[in-house]
């Protein structure tokens, strides 16, 4: 059972995804707005969290980003528009999945689940006693304590750019299609729009600076780290 914080300012629909997440054996807890989501945020622990973008008083990014500085519980963002700005944004501030509405509480619980099974593998990963680093040049990637540095300066990414980078070293060399990719990052159930892969390598490859040239990118197929 994981624990869900539902954050939107309309009682319909966090009644519904509420039904759809209990059905499913999860815990909920609503929030009409994002203020009120950061107070319950430092008062307890979630697993993931349903976060609308437009609200009253506190919106879903400005909530976003102050839960970013004591928490990296994973964030759905439900959004009415679809502008690339939007989902930029949202990507640079942590979020792991980007959602248009209208949407069906179907796809958004396979979302949920999706995200859940990958924060439990990376659980399984973190617990094990190898200690992963891969470095070359001037990058180093700590796989096993989440870590990277560039010329011996720690960067901070997005919780995704982290899961690509290392997802790619692990698998370096080899000729990773768009689908696998998908796969493996966003969880079985993915199904969106894999343009949302294209603008997380985008910002992956700008934390990267100097070294985003080990991530090749193979035309009608997909990525390759050159490692």
């Amino acid at each position: 059972m994981a624990k869900i914080l539902i954050c939107d300012d309309e009682p319909g629909l966090r009644t519904v995804l509420k039904r759809y997440a209990n059905f499913d054996g999860h815990a909920v807890t609503e929030a009409a707005d994002g203020g009120e989501a950061v107070d319950l945020c430092r008062e307890n622990p979630f697993d993931i969290i349903i976060m609308d973008i437009m609200m009253p008083k506190v919106d879903g990014f400005s909530a976003v980003e102050e839960i970013r500085k004591f928490s990296d519980t994973p964030v759905i963002m439900l959004s009415a528009r679809g502008e690339e700005y939007d989902k930029v944004l949202g990507f640079e501030l942590g979020v792991d999945d980007y959602v248009v509405k209208p949407f069906s509480s179907k796809e958004i619980m396979l979302r949920v689940n999706a995200i859940l099974r990958r924060s439990a593998t990376k659980t399984d990963i973190s617990s094990q006693t190898v200690h992963d680093v891969f470095e070359k040049e001037g990058l180093k990637a700590d796989i096993t304590a989440r870590k990277v540095f560039i010329d011996g300066e720690t960067v901070n990414m997005a919780p995704k750019e982290y899961d690509l980078l290392f997802f790619l070293i692990r698998n370096k060399n080899i000729a990773m299609p768009r689908e696998k990719i998908l796969t493996e990052i966003w969880g079985y159930d993915y199904f969106g729009d894999d343009r949302t892969l294209d603008t997380h390598m985008k910002l992956l490859r700008k934390s990267l600076g100097a070294y985003a040239h080990f991530i090749v990118t193979l035309r009608g197929l997909g990525y390759r780290f050159d490692g």
